[in-house]
């Protein structure tokens, strides 16, 4: 039986998008870079790991999917084929916080909003149940 483990986002620029996702979900953190990472990244001529082009973010405790932000070169052009939902206790109160991180409110749709990241990527927040 198969195990989910990442979940991989495309995009422009994966270190302020992790970063974005990171603040917006509870226990996560941008994983750190160590000796060893910076190594890896400086023998791909990458100095400063805001411009690394794979960038991890990980559950803080707890088995929990780890999300990874890839570089490419393509901008989004189409709606996801796959999204997150977002559970709070206070939908509106939870939109508001993601906005001020950089998403975009999209629309209300009776008890959830749809919103997208900094990148376009379409996500909602439900109501936790």
């Amino acid at each position: 039986m198969a195990v989910l483990r990442d979940v991989v986002f495309d995009c422009s620029h994966p270190a302020s998008l992790a970063r974005f996702w990171a603040a917006a979900l509870d226990g996560y953190e941008v994983a750190p870079y160590d000796d060893g990472e910076l190594e890896r990244l400086r023998r791909e001529g990458i100095e400063d790991p805001e411009d690394d082009p794979s960038v991890l973010v990980r559950p803080v405790s707890g088995a929990a999917p780890r999300l990874f932000f890839n570089k490419v070169p393509e901008p989004k052009s189409a709606k996801n084929r796959v999204h997150l939902d977002l559970w709070a206790e206070d939908v509106e109160a939870e939109a508001e916080r993601l906005v001020r991180l950089g998403a975009t409110r999209k629309a209300r749709i009776e008890d959830w909003v749809a919103m997208a990241d900094p990148e376009g990527n379409e996500f909602d927040v439900l109501p936790a149940e």
